[in-house]
């Protein structure tokens, strides 16, 4: 047995004196700890580093808070280009009239528009990105240059988007074909790579046919793959699908085939309490975005997929990217559901959605979500020392109530450096901005509403 007093450690990166939030129930916080990082991987973490070890790198923090990198489940990074006008239309843009669709997107728009998304969640902690839209080839590639971790897929569906906008569901055969052939190419193209996992993304009951669920179920199955999905989101998906299908939206995944542990169910709005005791029996996991939603007028029924047992994560979706923001609306708006605080909706329960909720549901919990040794070294620090987030009585009450994505400092990807003093370390930020500004420029003058003058 290695002694651990006289065994030398090397480290690549030693973290000194901080304050670790680890998602490990086992030891949820530790302070003043010591966090050695060695080949990409959690080598140490206890309250003092080992008796002996060398370390390439050292950093001391005193005050600032580790916490596992944020997995954002559910993002459409290229919707950047509807920012600040979508949130106050009432709707899902892909539904919206008047103003930029995915079908106007092309690949060079999407690519800058995805980097900017992308760049914004890593800034704010979310090492992981569950990205779906159009052009997911190109904004793969893309969004990989920042380093990230990616759970990309192509939007999914069978319907004539070009039309939904307009009250007009046409399912086709061919728009089916292609956006599934392009989800499995996607696939092939990034198999066996060690940041990029893809997923199928089911745009939504609505815009898929039953026949066409079945093949996404039949491929998914085939390829062992996660499906994302909208599920329950609006009242205009609820009422398609019950005329075209007599059914619920959670009905027809069930029946079609899809309705298991390898789905994630975005917003899960509409949702009666017989939906969500199958998604609870199947093991189904829903993707809580709460601010998208509030801003909408509606709130998901998180209490009642809680208490079901249904694995809960959390997403931005298309608003921003700050998940630390994303965890106080899950806490508040379930206390206003419950109509006070009880111990069911404290701040470690949101935690554990940003963190190891959202690292389940896309089958990557023995590798992230938590900061335990053997673990992937993806991890977040926050500069705890800032006014806001003293006096440290409870770290993580201050991070889940008065935290900001902008106080992070650090943020690792299997134990490289992204982000470093709050800016990135693999691309370059004005370049980013500028590039995502052009785009979204040229993509509203084509709908004749040129918002900058």
């Amino acid at each position: 047995m290695t002694d651990p007093i006289t065994t030398n450690h090397d480290f690549d990166l030693l973290l000194l004196d901080a304050i670790a939030l680890t998602a490990d129930p086992l030891q949820p916080e530790l302070r003043d700890c010591a966090i050695g990082i060695t080949a990409g991987r959690i080598a140490w973490l206890d309250r003092r580093p080992p008796e002996r070890y060398t370390a390439a790198r050292t950093l001391r923090l005193p005050g600032h808070f580790v916490t596992p990198g944020f997995v954002n489940t559910h993002t459409h990074s290229v919707l950047t280009m509807v920012r600040g006008v979508a949130a106050d239309l009432g709707f899902a843009p892909s539904y919206t009239p008047g103003i930029p669709k995915g079908t106007s997107v092309t690949p060079a728009q999407a690519r800058a528009l995805a980097r900017l998304g992308a760049l914004e969640a890593l800034l704010f902690g979310s090492t992981v990105i569950g990205d779906n839209f159009v052009h997911a080839d190109v904004g793969t590639e893309a969004m990989l240059e920042l380093g990230v971790r990616l759970c990309p897929s192509w939007r999914i569906h069978d319907v004539d988007f070009s039309r939904v906008a307009h009250g007009d569901w046409h399912h086709s055969t061919a728009i089916g074909r292609r956006t599934l052939d392009a989800g499995l190419a996607l696939q092939a193209r990034w198999a066996g790579h060690p940041r990029v996992r893809v997923n199928l993304a089911a745009h939504a009951v609505d815009t898929c046919s039953n026949d066409f669920l079945r093949e996404i179920a039949a491929a998914a199955q085939a390829k062992d793959l996660v499906v994302s999905t909208h599920l329950g989101q609006s009242r205009t998906e609820v009422d398609r699908v019950k005329e075209r299908t007599g059914r619920s939206s959670t009905e027809v995944l069930e029946e079609t085939g899809l309705l298991n542990h390898r789905l994630m169910g975005g917003h899960c709005i509409y949702v009666s309490e017989s939906d969500v005791a199958k998604m609870a029996q199947a093991g189904a996991h829903a993707v809580h975005i709460p601010k998208c939603n509030a801003t909408s007028g509606r709130l998901a029924p998180t209490p009642m997929l809680k208490r079901a047992g249904v694995n809960i994560a959390l997403a931005t979706d298309t608003q921003h990217g700050d998940m630390v923001e994303l965890m106080r609306w899950a806490l508040v708006t379930a206390r206003v559901q419950e109509g006070g605080v009880d111990d069911h909706w404290q701040p470690h329960h949101v935690f554990h959605m940003t963190t190891m909720g959202g690292a389940r549901a896309l089958g990557m919990a023995d590798e992230i979500g938590s900061l335990e040794v053997g673990k992937a070294a993806d991890l977040v620090v926050f500069d705890g020392n800032r006014p806001h987030l003293r006096p440290h009585v409870n770290p993580l009450g201050n991070l889940v109530h008065t935290g900001q994505g902008r106080d992070v400092q650090l943020v690792m990807v299997a134990g490289d450096i992204l982000v470093e003093n709050g800016l990135p370390t693999q691309v370059d930020m004005e370049a980013i901005c500028a590039e995502a500004e052009a785009a979204a420029r040229a993509l509203w003058g084509a709908e004749g509403k040129p918002y900058w003058r």
